[in-house]
């Protein structure tokens, strides 16, 4: 029997799975999270459509050249769906603004939405068949996770990428029909794809590694579609992906299909969404810090010294002191907390020109020393936890812990008012504004949407078109700015 005819490989048997998936089996609870994911998914790709990264990629040679129906979000410009994937793909990421899974250690939905969309503008489709393709995605992604973290993340992959990969080719395949046995060789391809270095954090590489993985899922599905072969033992060969990139004994592959989609990941509490537009490995210090500034009034000229106690896999990758550019900063525990000391929240025009830099930042900086947490263990079970210690010129001090909070989502969701913040905030930056909150309400309700092309005419602009000023705010906000939140974790 042929590598390409064996039925009881992983990729087989993973194959299988999705190409029998049904939207029926999207429950009610995993239906609204994975609106919600893409909705949240799409406005941060408006907002990081004039992002250097995306505009470089955009403008190189040869790149969204070819003809098709595919829009490049936020412009008036359509491409070949493949191109759309990559670009798309490349301005979800560039804010480091995107929802995020505790287990998968990365980002779920951005190596989907993009391509997703893509292949709607170029294929046609109804919403509830997105939302289908794009579960199966999220569940193909986490359950890799689930198999082969932390090693996996450890070593230095970036999970977004290296296992967004697989999801994106499942997403694809599951979207345009393809069958058990072209769907795994969809994912043999695309393990030849995997790639994707942390060393790259904190540069454009990083939201890059999105772009490619979207469009090479998408290339695998179109391939497989037209009876392209590849290695179906691709992943469990002693030169496959498993022992590539994870070793020996490093990853376990009963987890993949253990209680496959029952319940789906997509419903997971651990799927978090970023009220803030930084590295979510920041996001449980900064709500320590929000909650020490409301309940004592603190004041950066109250403090003496900064201590931040990140869970270890939280800081790894965040411990940047003194961060020299914007996307530095996006990684820096340190900067981050000092911002939400010093204004109370943390915001998109905290990481433009030289906010970095701003004196009163520069000063908290110099009193704030960042360590692993030494109560929190690297196998602990909850691995997104922070302990926040400010000890203030009078004397006193005071501190805020939590052990477990993977962004807004769980316990603790993003209400309606707080999601249209800030989509209205990231899409105004591409969209005229009375585009804005139509495509809002009818990413609120994509499962009733008959055919995507009225979405994708939403998110199109005029060559003319200019970027406003002022940001729109529902009657109910009452002010310019958001409010605060008042929940306490």
């Amino acid at each position: 029997m042929s590598k390409n005819a064996d039925t009881d490989t992983i990729l087989a048997r993973l194959g299988a799975r999705i190409a029998g998936f049904d939207a029926g089996q999207v429950s009610a609870k995993a239906l609204k999270q994975a609106r919600t994911c893409i909705l949240d998914t799409i406005g941060v790709t408006l907002a990081g459509a004039g992002e250097p990264c995306t505009r470089i990629l955009a403008e190189t040679p040869g790149v969204a050249e070819a003809p098709g129906k595919a829009l490049l979000m936020g412009t008036a410009q359509r491409t070949s769906m493949l191109d759309a994937a990559l670009i798309n793909g490349t301005a979800s990421h560039a804010l480091d603004f995107d929802d995020f899974s505790g287990h998968l250690g990365g980002h779920q939905s951005v190596p989907l939405v993009p391509l997703l969309f893509a292949l709607a503008d170029e294929r046609g489709s109804t919403g509830k068949a997105l939302i289908a393709a794009y579960a199966v995605g999220v569940e193909t992604e986490i359950r890799l996770a689930r198999a082969v973290n932390f090693h996996h993340y450890d070593k230095g992959w970036h999970p977004t990428a290296t296992l967004g990969v697989f999801g994106a080719a499942a997403a694809a395949a599951h979207f345009i029909g393809l069958d058990a046995r072209r769907t795994a060789t969809a994912l043999a391809i695309a393990a030849s794809s995997a790639s994707g270095l942390k060393a790259n954090f904190g540069t454009m590489t990083k939201p890059l590694h999105i772009g490619q993985c979207g469009r090479s899922g998408l290339l695998a599905a179109l391939l497989a579609e037209r009876g392209f072969d590849a290695a179906l033992d691709a992943m469990e060969h002693k030169q496959g992906f498993l022992d590539v990139f994870n070793g020996q004994g490093t990853y376990d592959v009963d987890k993949l299909f253990e209680n496959w989609a029952d319940p789906l990941e997509i419903a997971d509490d651990t799927i978090g969404l970023k009220q803030y537009p930084c590295c979510g490995s920041t996001h449980s210090a900064i709500f320590m810090m929000q909650q020490l500034r409301r309940e004592h009034g603190l004041r950066p000229d109250d403090v003496a010294a900064i201590t931040l106690l990140p869970h270890g896999r939280r800081l790894r990758h965040t411990d940047n002191p003194r961060p020299q550019t914007a996307l530095e900063a996006k990684f820096s525990v340190q900067y981050v907390c000092a911002r939400a000391l010093k204004d109370g929240t943390v915001r998109l025009k905290d990481f433009e020109g030289e906010a970095h830099f701003d004196p009163v930042i520069q000063h908290l900086l110099d009193v704030t020393q960042a360590s692993a947490h030494p109560e929190m263990r690297d196998d602990a079970p909850e691995q997104w936890g922070s302990e926040v210690i400010v000890d203030l010129k009078d004397g006193r001090r005071v501190s805020r812990r939590i052990e477990n909070l993977v962004g807004r989502g769980g316990a603790y969701p993003m209400s309606s008012q707080e999601l249209w913040d800030k989509f209205s905030d990231c899409a105004e930056r591409a969209l005229p504004r009375e585009q804005v909150a139509p495509l809002f309400e009818r990413l609120e309700t994509l499962d009733s949407v008959s055919e995507m092309s009225q979405l994708s005419r939403l998110m199109e602009v005029s060559p003319q078109h200019s970027r406003p000023p002022a940001r729109i705010v529902l009657a109910a906000a009452g002010t310019e700015e958001a409010p605060e939140t008042t929940w306490v974790p």
